[in-house]
């Protein structure tokens, strides 16, 4: 006897048998079963999942001799004769082939004759979307009102070429693409009854081939077993395919988690001798890196598709989120440059070697970056924190919590000639006349001014405020000008002060006008920016909700597990045992492997065997986050005002028309 190929020898002969397509065969059956059928349907999808078997398998139904029913009997004289295909009332019709409107006026001459053998006669046109517009127009007519003995069965893999004439007049059931998970199944269970050797991952390389199709699944099993000479393995299939090793791609996964490029370099020479598409590799390890993410955050929400589900979990286990994100995004820009590198091998070791070259040190204990999602507009911008950095060359010490040059607003509404700053080694006073003769000389009078005092001079008459404060400022001696004062401050001294503290920088670059609440990001650069790190005792005895945010700021986290402390209330301490709520907006980033994060680092700077318990619930108490943003607001807001009620801002505004640019007032000082 003559072989049979696997896609013919296993195709199913009833519903019961079919793989996959539970919303077709659920709405095909209820219909059988009830006597409620249409006179046209319309199935596509792509190629090999099912559109010719279905309907084979309804007319087989339809015309059982045992009568309409789901479940056709298949020992009868029609339903053999339909699986055999030579039914005489089942027209099967390639419309590939008979495009033109001859061959359909033709096959309808005899649609209204009665069926010869069967109950009803059946069409069953493949590819229709081929057949040509008077094709369509001559059926039109036949296809909205049939005689009672005629069914159409149309199939197309292109529903987007019929004409919505058509499309109309069939119920429509769009077939859906095979999950490898039912590919392997279904080639598992050809391969035992064959009684053919094979090995899962194997399969797994084949069913995602297939790319969902069932028929392209069975024809590359057959091709494989022609290869392996009875036998499907790993090896021999990804021979037979071209395909990269999965193997591989885990390896050069785990040497990038690890960090070893020597190693790194070594694995990547070892796949170049099988001489691999490496947009490919990068594709394999893009997906991975997804994976490896998703399982991260969710994961029972990875599946078994590609039978690596235990690998992911343990990479998601052994890796850093921050690290991952990284990797992903190295990795998807990378891809779109390898076309331009002069060779492939070099461009996809230069797209890694960024991987490794990018990744973060987590070497602070605190990492900023990684806490909240924006930075407020207004508060901080690049430029201002390029000055803050150089502001030794200005205020004359790197510590700007050691100087006490700037202005702190205190929470007392105070103008600026009553503030004083700390005490400080004490340095001869400006001379009065010296600055009301810059003042006079350079903000006030109408006289020409010197080049030599001001670079460019504004068009108006009315300087702003912003330009009268920085010459003021530059016409002081650089001695006075690095010097810490510990006098009261005088209505000159302000100016010294207030640019001692910045205001002058930020004025040189001033910042869009918003008055938005700054983010939790902005004020702890801020806070960073001011206060030097101290070494802090993590006293369990003394931790309490009303602490817990100065623990916080001092414990080892970074990324999310800070974000996630950040964002959470300390409820309750018994013995060793801590309770939390966990603000919701956080609860897309939480999981248990969070918590043992942080709650290892607990234990590590407590020496105790902490346990935490968190619970994703809006916040029974103040968290740090909440703390930080309200108290930087109030100070904003103090500060702003202070500004406001300043005896010489308010001669400044009405003397030469200036204007306080908003958003520009930054307080001085720690929230805490």
């Amino acid at each position: 006897m003559s072989y049979q190929v696997l896609a013919r020898k296993w195709r199913p002969r009833f519903f019961a048998e079919m793989v996959g397509q539970e919303h077709v065969l659920r709405a095909l059956i209820n219909a059988l079963n009830d006597q409620r059928l249409h006179h046209a349907y319309l199935f596509t999808g792509t190629r090999g999942v099912g559109k010719t078997t279905i309907a084979r398998i309804l007319a087989k139904c339809l015309n059982c001799e045992q009568g309409v029913s789901a479940t056709p009997c298949g020992e009868c004289s029609s339903c053999r004769e339909i699986a055999e295909g030579r039914f005489v009332d089942l027209i099967e019709v390639d419309a590939a082939s008979r495009t033109k409107v001859e061959d359909t006026r033709e096959l309808l001459d005899n649609v209204q004759y009665a069926p010869t053998r069967g109950r009803y006669k059946v069409y069953l046109i493949d590819e229709v979307h081929m057949l040509s517009t008077h094709s369509f127009n001559a059926l039109l007519k036949t296809l909205e009102e049939p005689p009672e003995h005629v069914k159409f069965l149309l199939a197309t893999t292109d529903p987007q070429k019929l004409p919505i004439t058509v499309l109309s007049r069939c119920l429509q059931f769009s077939l859906k693409n095979m999950t490898p998970e039912k590919i392997v199944s279904y080639l598992e269970t050809v391969l035992k009854a064959e009684d053919i050797v094979y090995e899962e991952p194997a399969l797994w390389q084949l069913g995602r081939a297939a790319q969902g199709s069932m028929r392209d699944a069975l024809s590359l099993t057959d091709q494989a077993i022609a290869y392996g000479r009875g036998e499907v393995f790993e090896h021999q299939v990804n021979a037979m395919l071209g395909t990269i090793d999965r193997g591989r791609v885990f390896k050069l996964a785990e040497i990038l988690a690890t960090g070893q490029v020597a190693e790194l370099l070594n694995q990547v020479s070892a796949m170049a001798e099988h001489g691999p598409d490496y947009d490919e590799v990068v594709q394999a390890l893009m997906q991975l890196w997804h994976k490896v993410a998703v399982a991260q955050v969710a994961p029972s929400a990875i599946d078994n598709s590609e039978g690596d589900k235990v690998s992911i979990l343990q990479l998601a286990q052994a890796m850093r989120p921050e690290d991952i994100q990284l990797f992903y995004q190295t990795a998807l820009v990378g891809r779109k440059d390898l076309p331009l590198a002069s060779d492939p091998r070099q461009g996809f070791e230069m797209i890694l070697l960024r991987m490794l070259a990018f990744k973060p040190v987590n070497s602070a204990p605190l990492n900023l970056d990684l806490v909240g999602s924006l930075q407020a507009p207004g508060v901080i911008e690049p430029e201002t924190a390029m000055v803050n950095q150089e502001a030794p060359q200005v205020a004359g010490d790197d510590d700007i919590a050691g100087a006490d040059n700037s202005i702190e607003v205190n929470e007392e509404k105070k103008p600026l000639a009553d503030l004083e700053v700390a005490p400080e080694p004490a340095i001869p006073e400006i001379e009065a006349p010296v600055l009301e003769h810059l003042v006079v000389e350079n903000a006030v009078s109408e006289a020409p001014v010197q080049e030599a005092q001001v670079q460019e001079a504004p068009t108006n008459d009315v300087q702003p405020v912003e330009q009268v404060i920085e010459s003021v400022i530059g016409q002081l001696p650089e001695s006075l000008v690095e010097s810490e004062h510990s006098a009261p401050i005088t209505s000159s001294d302000a100016h010294r002060s207030v640019n001692n503290a910045g205001a002058a920088d930020l004025l040189n670059n001033p910042l869009p006008v918003d008055v938005q609440e700054p983010s939790a990001d902005a004020v702890l650069h801020m806070e960073e920016d001011i206060i030097p790190e101290k070494s802090f005792d993590f006293d369990w005895q003394q931790l309490s909700g009303l602490n817990w945010w100065q623990w916080v700021k001092h414990l080892p986290l970074a990324g999310m597990p800070m974000a996630i402390a950040l964002n959470s209330a300390l409820i309750s301490r018994h013995e060793n045992q801590l309770v939390m709520d966990v603000d919701p907006g956080q609860g897309a980033l939480f999981n248990d492997a969070q918590r043992k994060r942080i709650e290892q680092v607990l234990c590590d700077v407590t020496g105790l065997p902490v346990q935490l318990l968190m619970h994703v619930q809006l916040p029974r108490g103040e968290t740090p986050h909440q703390r930080r943003t309200r108290i930087m607001a109030e100070r904003f807001a103090q500060a702003g005002h202070a500004i406001m009620e300043d005896e010489i801002v308010q001669n400044l505004v009405s003397e030469f028309e200036a204007h306080i640019i908003e958003g520009s007032i930054r307080p001085i000082g720690s929230a805490g």
